[in-house]
């Protein structure tokens, strides 16, 4: 059995096809659009724009799905339609547009579908989860491979620039206003924890793995290198959170680790940075296993 997923996140809008044989799925095809539909949010309003924008990419997915005969979709979405005010107004036109059934997930459900997963790839039986999305960050927190907590801010790579970069790359000036607007979040989340220690946590999504790509390259790692010492992120910010604009050699850097992120890749970092010195992390590990993955092994396998 084929089995096609599409999943409209904040900024980018992803389809995925697995082959399903025996209870086990394989991915054998995976195509992404950037679409940024956080930056469509206007006053909290999801704008027209913004859900044409959607449909004329979903319709594509569902396009080719047809034509490949593939006749099972899933197709959820997460932090920017959620979010909006007018959530059901544009989920129902999307629908309508597209004619597709599209779930939208809670934060405490995309966190969840995040552990399921990730655990799959994990090595350690306690640790942390970080989703930093476009427009939304899930953090889960667990012990002997079990959720012990699970928390969804409400802001994302997408939605910091959006809010507080003017250019393309933030001022000093800018960075430290999304940091303190991270800070006095991630505080409220860690202050109802247990102390934790040497934390090892596993970053699935965009930024961990553009910031990944961009961290091999400026220590000079091997391709396979997928463990990352956060104390080094904020080295990695210094390099392009200026006055001016960076270097020949670091924008080349960030330009070949992350063409299609480099506007929000930096908000991303920002955020990763508090939040592995908030959780005391002295790992992290990036999975390309997540939301997908998860909902597919809760949703689907399961039935």
């Amino acid at each position: 059995m084929l089995q096609a997923m599409i999943d409209i996140g904040s900024n980018t809008i992803r389809m995925a096809v697995y082959k399903i044989e025996d209870g086990h799925a394989t991915q054998i095809m995976k195509r992404k659009h950037t679409v940024g539909l956080s930056a469509y949010v206007k006053d909290g309003v999801m704008q027209e724009e913004g859900v044409r924008r959607a449909a004329e990419v979903v319709s594509e997915y569902r396009d080719f799905l047809a034509g490949m005969g593939v006749e099972n979709t899933v197709a959820f979405t997460t932090a920017a339609l959620r979010n909006a005010t007018n959530s059901a107004e544009a989920v129902a036109a999307l629908e309508s547009r597209t004619g597709l059934s599209i779930r939208v997930i809670s934060g405490e459900e995309e966190a969840a579908f995040d552990f399921a997963g990730a655990i799959h790839d994990l090595a350690s039986d306690n640790g942390v989860i970080l989703d930093i999305g476009g427009g939304s960050t899930e953090i889960v927190t667990y012990r002997s491979r079990r959720v012990s907590r699970k928390w969804s801010l409400p802001f994302g790579s997408l939605s910091l620039k959006v809010a507080y970069v003017k250019d393309l790359l933030p001022t000093p000036e800018e960075a430290e206003a999304i940091r303190t607007e991270v800070f006095k979040a991630v505080n409220l989340f860690c202050c109802k924890l247990p102390p934790m220690r040497n934390t090892v946590a596993c970053g699935i999504g965009g930024t961990f793995k553009g910031t990944c790509a961009l961290y091999r390259m400026m220590y000079d790692l091997p391709e396979e290198t997928t463990r990352m010492d956060p104390r080094r992120f904020g080295a990695m910010l210094a390099h392009y959170v200026s006055p001016t604009p960076p270097k020949e050699e670091d924008a080349v850097r960030l330009m070949l680790a992350t063409p299609d992120r480099i506007h929000t890749l930096l908000p991303g970092l920002i955020l990763a940075d508090v939040l592995t010195e908030a959780l005391n992390c002295r790992e992290v590990v990036y999975s390309d296993s997540g939301v997908r993955e998860g909902y597919l092994y809760s949703e689907i396998l399961k039935s």
